[in-house]
């Protein structure tokens, strides 16, 4: 059972208290906040891929396998479109193919490339667990259409300065 509420948002009063010390403070509020929504986020995602065996991490490589030409894609490539380190692309790679959701094959003229390949497992539970998140607004049904392209065009400044893409 999740705690009951505060009486007060704990943002805006480590913000107050923030001020009294250092400047910036939007700015800390703002991170603060990004960080808490993806918090919360990320918990009510996990909960709905739960029950398929997932979660979003391994559920994200899952996508990028089913839009990919051939349903396989090089593990480095998955780490360079998935955003994330070589080490956690080798997690989630190898989580996935425990499950039966994908198998590792060599790459067909390229002895040193390791292939990820969804098996058909992978896309019917991509399928399912796609549906359970797009019933449920992907966690942010509390927000209109308006509103959530709003959020996506206020960090899409800070995505293109840190280099995700040109």
């Amino acid at each position: 059972m999740p705690p009951a509420p505060l009486p007060f948002d704990p943002i805006d009063e480590a913000a107050r208290h923030w001020g009294e010390r250092w400047g910036a403070v939007e700015a800390m509020r703002a991170v603060t906040s990004l960080m808490r929504a993806q918090q919360l986020v990320l918990a009510r995602l996990d909960e709905m891929l739960r029950p398929h065996g997932l979660t979003f991490a391994r559920y994200e490589a899952l996508v990028l396998l089913t839009f990919s030409r051939r349903g396989a894609l090089p593990l480095g490539k998955m780490g360079e479109r998935l955003q994330v380190h070589p080490t956690s692309v080798t997690s989630i790679v190898r989580r996935l193919e425990g499950a039966g959701h994908l198998r590792r094959e060599p790459h067909p003229t390229d002895g040193r490339t390791v292939l990820a390949a969804i098996t058909p497992a992978g896309r019917a539970v991509v399928e399912a667990a796609t549906a359970d998140l797009v019933g449920a607004d992907f966690g942010l049904g509390v927000l209109d259409d308006s509103s959530l392209r709003q959020v996506s065009e206020l960090l899409r400044p800070l995505r293109r300065d840190a280099g995700d893409f040109r």
